[in-house]
């Protein structure tokens, strides 16, 4: 793939980790949603009973008595949306800050490719793989809404959820790629957005339980991904665009700093 297209190059770089991540989050959502039949037997009713409401509140349990609840707990709320923040970071972190580590960044600019037409399409690549990501886990609850009984989530509900988890993606992958085109450090990009992702969980599933703290999850993108209940009420306009707002600025932030510093040799 030629250094001119540095769109498809991306992507032809990144199709094995892109490969290995889509199996691995597909893989995951699968399992947990396949359980969903089994949480409906009172043994297992009794069993979450037994554990303290704050301690579900905060893996975000609270609804495990529909599948929509519990789709939006097991599957949407943990562990998904965790490997896709780190799948986006490692792909921001890398669209930049990767090359210019490597000492290569020089030699892909010494070719007609502007520093702008590089960054955005780097980053254009990002969104192609959360594309790729959202919609093969779309295609995969469908196939298991018949067998695992997910009364009451169709199709139009599965396509919100996993249009804003692939919002929330693009939000820490551009924070990542900001902070990694502004510095040219893949350490720094890592450890910034890795550090913002874990701040930002705990503000949504832990603020709520401490009073006077509970304004901290209205600051948190995986609010703004989760707490509109896609999976019963569809997409969520406003934390969408929140989403999408916040994705723009970083990226405009982080291609402005690009454009205004000597690259590393």
């Amino acid at each position: 793939m030629l250094p001119g297209n540095p769109f498809g190059k991306a992507l032809f770089d990144a199709r094995r980790s892109l490969l290995g991540w889509t199996l691995a989050i597909v893989g995951v959502a699968a399992v947990y949603a396949a359980f969903w039949p089994t949480m409906q037997a009172p043994e297992m009713q009794e069993a979450l009973a037994a554990y303290p409401e704050g301690l579900l509140e905060a893996f975000n349990y609270s609804d495990l008595t529909s599948a929509a609840g519990y789709l939006g707990s097991a599957v949407y709320g943990l562990l998904v949306p965790l490997l896709v923040t780190v799948f986006a970071i490692t792909a921001g972190t890398r669209a930049v800050a990767g090359d210019e580590e490597a000492g290569t960044l020089d030699l892909v600019l010494a070719h007609p490719v502007g520093r702008v037409r590089l960054a955005m399409q780097r980053f254009a690549a990002l969104l192609v793989g959360l594309a790729v990501i959202a919609v093969l886990l779309w295609l995969a609850m469908l196939a298991l809404a018949g067998p695992a009984q997910f009364d009451g989530v169709g199709a139009g509900e599965f396509a919100a959820v996993n249009l804003q988890l692939a919002l929330l993606g693009a939000t820490f992958g551009a924070l990542a790629y900001a902070v990694g085109a502004a510095t040219g450090r893949r350490a720094v990009a890592l450890g910034v957005s890795a550090g913002v992702a874990v701040l930002a969980y705990l503000a949504n599933s832990v603020s709520p339980q401490v009073e006077g703290l509970e304004w901290g999850a209205e600051l948190s993108p995986f609010h703004w991904y989760l707490g509109g209940q896609p999976l019963v009420h569809g997409v969520q306009a406003g934390d969408a665009l929140l989403l999408l707002g916040t994705s723009a600025l970083l990226v405009a932030v982080g291609t402005w700093a690009f454009t205004r510093r000597d690259v590393a040799v």
